[in-house]
């Protein structure tokens, strides 16, 4: 690939073993691995625990009480992450089996360890010297304070008993609903003549059945047919197939849903959005109401622009005056309006892209920003990964030699793994007593097309943009600084933690970047300037209905959560919203929810894409002002953002980085709109 910048770090000057540079837990090589390891976690941790108890309690002081309980979580996360994230990577189905009875047996750990009083009267007693704290251990006091009032050790015990009940259902149900997502084997077939039309590399990459191919709803799979396919039939028959997978999590979230509101009124919460909103920026539902509240007319006006444009498109095209946009064909014609308005072909682009490439100039970019250097990690031979595709890497500090941390990168799909793109946190950072510190782990997670005979893996640059998104996670993992768990990296509050990783996206749209993670895979030829041009123009087509969709997602699931009682229809509140918050008619017989995996995790905060995105594009101001590559912004945002993780409010993060409060301003913009009045109210 040609290199518009010489930028002299390098990717791998050398190669390190797991054991030898003690880095992350070793994959596990066994089910009953699996459970001896956690086994052992879970018993160290109830040792940790029962010392805590036994000081007496004109001895507690920080270290060993309040630290010492952060402590044990960063013994018990670093030694348990591993075990339960084989429930979403592991390619044996026995494997990944253990590990989500390890996940469910862990999370019902927690819950009787908010239930647990002796721990509870030991925080009570330090908390009660009335102690002077600043800072991060001030703030963690009052978080495990916090958290005991929202584990329900102010109820009655009958009421705790039974607040402990739902919360051990709700962790089944939720593990369930995941593993549904996660088992869906649902496929399409489809005939050579349906598939008309369709890029020869995509077709060959098929799976045959007979005369017919099989296609299943993966992500490289799935989303060229709803592109690129002419057949709207074909279009048609793979969105339905999508939106009605994992139908057996209709009745699991209809119970998870009543058990949300059972326990939000136990706590004394009008509604589950209420408690689980308490903690984020937004604090309540009524401010995400404002939010989107602000956010409706913006779009609805760039939306409607969009679907002129497309059924305009569209019946110029069909010659059919009455043609109507269907949900099935926005992809599709979005992409023939990108190709003939802009001159940009999507399956084009994508020889532009190889993952190769896109990996390098994404190390290339971070290192020269943040001054690392990234090194692959070879595993031991008796302790090898769990698949040959997942690579693993170590980050060093270029200014103190030091290793801050370490990655994985699993980016292909296969059966039985997690079908989206995720970051997981696997090892907090944290500082012990003798100032030793526990180095981060991060696992990365991507479903990119594999690399077919001699042609490597090929990214659309939405999917550059996902392996960015995922990378900002990454490095706010990795590039933490906290001395606790409980702040580390991306322990923050959850509408802020899309931000760093939505800011990142804006490297795949610059000019001074986009050379530096492309080039053909054949000729290594760079992006050509003038279609380089032509994609950033073409940058905010349809955004108005893609922001849309993102305000319907969010609607929906605060309409589950808003409900006092839990007793909900999932189908009529999504046709309802559907018809409310888009510019498509509701399609019956459909249920996208079932397979709506932020359902689990992020249950009343979905908004928050939208709503740290708003921050996210006005982080980006000072990089795009200083320059993309400048190592004065990324030290900069390094220093406020990444290495603070949550020992502050996001919010304070937020002004302390731009020196002002924010504004929507720049989300606007993005959007192909400029500012009115409301862009200097905040989000």
């Amino acid at each position: 690939m040609s290199r518009m910048l010489q930028i002299t770090l390098v990717i791998a000057v050398s190669t390190t073993t797991a054991l030898s540079a003690g880095l992350a837990p070793l994959t596990p090589q066994s089910p009953e691995e699996l459970t001896s390891r956690f086994n052992v976690a879970q018993n160290a941790a109830n040792e940790r625990i029962e010392a805590i108890i036994a000081i007496p309690n004109d001895q507690r002081t920080f270290e060993n009480t309040i630290n010492a309980i952060d402590d044990m979580h960063a013994h018990f996360d670093r030694d348990g992450n591993m075990l339960a994230w084989m429930a979403y990577v592991h390619p044996d189905s026995n494997m990944r089996d253990v590990a989500r009875g390890i996940e469910q047996a862990w999370q019902n750990w927690y819950v009787d360890l908010g239930k647990n009083e002796a721990l509870y009267e030991a925080v009570r007693a330090y908390s009660g010297t009335n102690p002077k704290l600043s800072g991060e251990q001030s703030r963690l006091l009052e978080f495990v304070l916090r958290d005991y009032r929202r584990a329900g050790m102010d109820l009655t015990p009958e009421d705790r008993a039974a607040l402990t009940a739902i919360e051990k259902r709700m962790n089944e149900l939720s593990i369930e609903f995941d593993r549904n997502i996660l088992d869906d084997d649902s496929r399409l077939l489809l005939s050579a003549e349906e598939l008309k039309g369709m890029p020869e590399d995509y077709i060959a990459g098929l799976e045959r059945v007979g005369e017919m191919y099989s296609l299943g709803m993966d992500y490289p799979t799935s989303l060229p047919v709803l592109d690129h396919c002419p057949s709207a039939e074909t279009r048609q028959k793979m969105w339905l197939s999508r939106r009605n997978r994992a139908t057996a999590n209709h009745a699991v979230l209809q119970e998870l849903i009543k058990l949300r509101a059972n326990q939000a009124q136990l706590l004394g919460y009008q509604h589950a959005s209420d408690y689980e909103n308490e903690i984020r920026m937004s604090g309540n539902a009524r401010v995400v109401e404002d939010f989107y509240a602000k956010l409706r007319p913006l779009l609805a006006k760039k939306a409607a622009q969009d679907y002129e444009l497309l059924i305009k498109a569209k019946r110029e095209t069909t010659g059919d005056e009455k043609a109507t946009i269907h949900p099935w064909d926005f992809g599709y014609w979005m992409e023939r309006v990108r190709e003939r308005d802009y001159n940009v072909d999507s399956n084009l682009v994508r020889e532009y892209f190889p993952f190769a490439t896109v990996r390098d100039g994404l190390f290339e970019i971070t290192q020269h920003l943040y001054g690392l250097e990234y090194r692959a990690v070879e595993p031991p031979a008796d302790a090898p990964l769990w698949h040959e595709d997942v690579e693993y890497f170590e980050v060093v500090d270029l200014e103190t030699k030091t290793v801050l941390g370490e990655f994985f990168m699993d980016m292909y799909p296969r059966e039985g793994k997690y079908g989206h793109a995720a970051q997981w946190p696997i090892v907090p950072r944290k500082q012990w007593a003798d100032n030793s510190v526990q180095r981060p782990v991060a696992g990365l997670v991507c479903n990119f097309p594999k690399p077919q005979g001699d042609r490597p893996s090929l990214l659309t640059h939405d999917q550059t943009e996902t392996f960015f998104h995922e990378f900002g996670h990454c490095l706010h993992t990795l590039l933490t600084e906290s001395n606790t768990a409980r702040f580390s990296g991306t322990s923050v509050q959850r509408d802020f933690v899309e931000a760093p990783s939505q800011m990142f996206e804006a490297w795949v749209w610059s000019t001074e970047t986009l050379p530096l993670l492309s080039g053909h895979y054949e000729t290594g030829e760079p992006l050509p300037p003038d279609l380089l041009e032509r994609m950033i123009a073409a940058k905010t087509l349809c955004s108005g209905m893609l922001d849309q969709a993102q305000v319907w997602l969010g609607s929906i699931d605060q309409a589950y959560h808003t409900s006092a009682n839990g007793e909900i229809d999932q189908d009529a509140i999504a046709m309802e919203l559907t018809e409310s918050c888009t510019m498509f008619d509701p399609v019956e017989q459909t249920c996208f929810q079932c397979a709506f995996g932020h359902l689990t995790g992020y249950q009343g905060g979905y908004y928050g894409y939208l709503w740290s995105r708003v921050f996210a594009e006005d982080m980006a101001q000072r990089f795009k002002g200083l320059g993309m590559l400048s190592p004065e912004a990324g030290r900069y945002y390094r220093d406020k953002v990444l290495a603070r993780g949550g020992t502050d409010d996001a919010s304070t993060l937020i002004r302390d980085y731009l020196g002002r409060e924010p504004d929507m301003s720049a989300y606007i913009r993005s959007i192909g709109l400029e500012p009115g009045d409301s862009a200097s109210s905040n989000p």
